[in-house]
């Protein structure tokens, strides 16, 4: 078929089914979640639940964590067997996990036992590294085992034998309990002929046990019938909880009780998704969070099957609980507590592992859209940023600078020679990102090769999965699968022999499309009865199958880079699972040119950075639909401040790059993108810490103001890291002010686009302030007690900017004190890792700031030779007329300007690679007749 008709077809076919909800299961429509919700029910009001006990005989410590039988009695006094283990991981994480034992099931063709891996795909290195000995920290009673951890011995876990529910206390105080409404229910394996036996007459609902009645699932073939696991978490004392993305919806989770749709972790294509909704769509975290002034809690729920939890919020007493329910798999769950939300992303990065420091340019912009038609277009945009002297890192290249859809290839009209167009980009430090998506066109080298070696995904009779996506009928590579990297290092490798990427450095790769989507499967995705390696069903592991492919990319391009000096990777990646920050970036997909899309936007991006994936944002503009000038300026003004910032367009979007507004738009967008690249070094800070923390990067005000309980369901506004820097965008058409919340009483320095400014909100109680604003104002403030870094000089890109001059900015608190972080590396390598890098801290306190340099070797000391402070800006400082700079051995004066109220300190020259000292001096006051 022609490529025209194929994109003719595929336009046609995306706008017949886009944003249609009957594609897509409800609660009500999906059999294990209508059970679990009828179980629900049916134990809330008899009062009566499925007895669940463990056997105090069968406990046993071993290899550092308890393992012992948990008995499910059935309503014939049968029993059923199920594998228990409670153990204490790294980070003050309690474990808990049930298997079933289906040592005697026996299905030709099928793996039987339930599905196990998970926590290992989901675990930053050995599950095993990852207990604490239990030694002198667990009490074995009669009726419960009680644990006693933490650093001041203020945790404490206590699972009752007799009723399963297990509560975990801090300062004695209960904070979290699994079990506590007997909603926990392991569908064990029965055959349809034994169901009647197995069922619970009064409390069970047989609904789609066997048989799948949802239109598209139909031809499910369930051979392992009912299998889901369910439980209720409580969270006690908490209004609010967080987290579970990904969702167009409030940063703050809602009740979702008598609503046919709970929140649903189903990776899937969901084209032209509604906001406010609790839909599926492309990613899934299952890590939930709740904080209140005293304690912060998480959970995460390590299953990848289709999982729906419910959310109920009470409010005498007052309690979130959370009604989790998973279509197969085993229930495997983590309970962390700690002192504040950060302590919570520390703790489970402890497990899960932190983001990957990224390349500098992944931080600045991307320029994308569907379709750069060739070539000469790419170049023509390239040097259009230049003429309008707007910074830019990456163009990127959407499906069709293939060769008819086949990756791998390229389009050999449109693209004659990359390498030499890859030159030209690299010869002002740009970069490209190509698309490679996990399905492959029939009838050509690569599927051939996947079909001939079994290394793709299976259908349920053990064949070839084949199915339609761009190309038509195509293949699935199976990421799972150890051979598959092998192939995929190969078509990776750097090489001049390698037609895709040759020997460059500065190509990247965008793994879109990975949920996995089917165009012509049941909700847009694969079948749930194929096959993966190690004969384990899809519908047991579908939403680590995206992870597991970017995953398999990521593997590839390390070796690929392994001798060049840039070898980070950078991936983007449309589907993800708790451990995709450890390897890529992600984005929220296909959202529109409209307003309410730009406002949700910063919710998902907040709550993506509350459980540990901060690399991530939303497609600037929009990426269905035309926008309005105002709308696209809006979206700019927001956009810089996503962790990924990217512009990308439909193919049927009109061109809207930012020269094509016009002026004043044009001008507008232009500073906002200046903005972005001047806060480099903060953004490139914040990662460092993120890295090694799990700080988010667009941060929460409830991080920032634990204490303070009327931040916890704001999130229209937000901090840059640990910066200081606040942000209120304006995401209002027409607006002509915004309300801004000051969630504190330290002085909030205007810094409004950008400008440091000697005003300063300060209010006697946290509040509300209303800002005026014009098409050109970006709200934003810096918090007294914070030091930023920026660089001031415009280049056409990040890379360029390397041995620019910084400029500090300094925040006096209250008590006229600041500190602040600058991390500095080769931006690029990953020699950071044996210690090449600096950090400098910064400090200000009475008249004096301070710059203290922690430097990993004389090699990273060498490299910043000649990079210096050019400006020292200070706000809150009265009355200074001189300052004393010295640094290694040296001292003199610096030049002193005040301007509008702000102390400037102009041309310091202070290396970065040196600790330093300014001294201010203030005026004398002389009260003479």
């Amino acid at each position: 078929m022609h490529l025209n008709i194929v994109v003719a077809f595929c336009c046609f076919w995306l706008q017949a089914w886009a944003a249609k909800d009957y594609l897509f299961k409800n609660c009500d429509q999906s059999g294990f979640c209508s059970r679990n919700r009828h179980y629900r029910r049916q134990v809330e009001n008899s009062g009566r639940h499925i007895p669940y006990f463990v056997d105090p005989s069968s406990i046993e410590l071993k290899n550092d964590k308890l393992e012992a039988t948990l008995y499910k009695k059935l309503e014939s006094n049968e029993l059923v067997k199920l594998p228990f283990e409670f153990s204490l991981l790294k980070g003050d994480n309690v474990r808990l996990k049930i298997d079933e034992d289906r040592s005697k099931v026996r299905i030709k063709g099928l793996n039987t036992k339930r599905y196990d891996e998970t926590a290992q795909a989901i675990f930053d290195g050995p599950e095993e590294d990852k207990y604490v000995s239990l030694k002198e920290k667990v009490d074995i009673g009669k009726d419960s085992i009680t644990i006693v951890y933490g650093a001041d011995k203020q945790f404490k876990a206590v699972l009752d034998l007799n009723s399963v529910v297990l509560t975990i206390y801090y300062q004695d105080h209960p904070q979290v309990s699994f079990n506590s409404k007997q909603l926990l229910n392991f569908e064990h394996f029965r055959s349809e002929e034994e169901n009647v036996q197995n069922v619970h007459s009064e409390l069970e609902s047989t609904f789609d046990m066997f048989h799948d009645s949802f239109a598209d699932s139909k031809d499910d073939s369930l051979r392992l019938g009912p299998e889901s696991v369910a439980a209720d978490i409580v969270f006690h004392n908490f209004d609010h909880v967080y987290g579970i993305p990904e969702h167009a919806d409030s940063l703050s989770l809602k009740e979702t009780t008598d609503s046919s749709w709970p929140y649903r972790l189903y990776n899937v294509d969901i084209f032209e998704y509604y906001s406010e909704s609790r839909m599926p769509m492309y990613g899934s975290i299952p890590i939930m969070t709740a904080t209140n002034p005293t304690v912060s809690v998480g959970v995460m729920w390590m299953n990848s099957a289709d999982t729906y939890v419910d959310v109920n919020k009470a409010s005498k007493p007052k309690s979130v609980t959370s009604h989790w329910i998973s279509e197969a798999g085993v229930l495997d769950l983590i309970i962390s507590m700690g002192e504040s939300p950060a302590t919570i992303n520390k703790n489970l990065g402890l497990l899960t592992g932190y983001v990957q420091l990224p390349q500098l340019f992944s931080l600045g912009y991307h320029q994308c859209r569907w379709m750069y038609n060739d070539e000469e277009d790419v170049l023509d945009i390239n040097s259009k940023f230049d003429k309008y002297e707007i910074p830019y890192d990456t163009i990127w290249l959407d499906v069709d600078y293939t060769d008819t859809r086949k990756y791998f290839t390229w389009d050999p009209d449109s693209f004659p020679d990359p390498q030499r167009m890859l030159r030209k980009l690299d010869h002002t430090g740009r970069n490209m990102v190509i698309l490679i998506d996990p399905h492959f066109k029939l009838d050509y080298e690569i599927s051939d090769h996947i079909d001939k070696y079994g290394i793709g995904q299976k259908n349920s009779r053990n064949e070839t999965y084949k199915h339609h996506c761009w190309p038509g009928e195509s293949v699935w590579i199976d990421s799972l699968n150890p051979s598959a990297q092998e192939y995929w290092d190969k078509l990776h490798e750097s090489s001049k022999d390698n037609a895709v990427f040759g020997e460059a450095q500065n190509v990247h790769i965008w793994n879109d499309m990975s949920e996995p989507s089917v165009f012509d499967g049941p909700e847009t995705s694969a079948h749930k009865d194929n096959l993966h390696y190690g004969n384990w069903e899809h519908r047991s592991l579908h939403n680590l199958v995206g992870k597991s492919f970017h995953e398999l990319t990521y593997n590839s391009l390390v070796k690929r880079a392994s001798n060049d000096q840039r070898q980070r990777p950078f991936i983007l990646t449309r589907s993800f699972f708790a451990g995709s920050q450890r390897t890529a970036a992600t984005w929220t997909g296909d959202n529109m040119a409209k307003w309410e899309y730009l406002r949700t936007s910063i919710p998902m991006t907040l709550t993506l950075n509350a459980v540990n994936m901060p690399f991530a944002g939303a497609d600037v503009g929009g990426f269905f639909g035309d926008p309005s000038k105002e709308l696209l300026t809006r979206w700019y003004q927001t956009g810089i401040w996503y962790p990924f910032f990217r512009a990308h367009a439909h193919l049927d979007s009109r061109r809207r790059e930012p020269w094509v507004p016009g002026e004043p738009f044009t001008s507008y967008i232009k500073d906002a993108i200046r903005l972005r690249y001047s806060l480099l070094p903060a953004f490139y800070t914040s990662f460092y810490e993120s890295s090694t923390d799990g700080s988010p990067v667009m941060k929460p005000l409830y991080y920032s103001n634990p204490e303070n309980e009327d931040v916890y369901a704001i999130d229209d506004q937000f901090f840059l890291g640990n910066s200081g820097l606040m942000v209120k965008p304006v995401t209002e058409q027409n607006a002509r002010y915004v309300e801004v919340y000051i969630p504190d009483t330290e002085p909030y320095y205007e810094f409004t686009d950008g400008f440091p400014q000697a005003d300063a909100i300060r209010l006697s109680s946290p509040g509300t302030i209303k800002k005026s604003v014009d098409l050109g104002t970006i709200p934003m403030y810096l918090k007294g007690g914070h030091i930023l870094t920026r660089k001031d000089r415009y280049r056409r890109s990040s890379r360029l900017m390397r041995h620019d001059p910084y400029h500090l900015v300094v925040a006096l608190d209250n008590s006229g004190s600041a500190q602040g972080l600058l991390y500095v590396d080769d931006e690029e390598s990953f020699a950071y890792r044996s210690g090449n890098f600096a950090i400098s801290a910064f400090e200000a306190t009475g008249n004096t700031i301070k710059g203290a340099v922690f430097a990993g070797n004389d090699v990273i000391r060498k490299e910043l030779d000649g990079i210096v402070i050019e400006k020292i800006t200070v706000l809150g400082a009265d009355d200074v007329n001189a300052a004393e700079v010295s640094q290694d051995g040296k001292k003199w004066e610096a030049a002193i300007n005040r301007k509008d109220g702000i102390l400037e300190l102009v041309g310091p020259k202070l290396s970065i690679n040196k600790d330093w000292e300014v001294k201010l001096r203030k005026s004398t006051r002389h009260d003479e007749l």
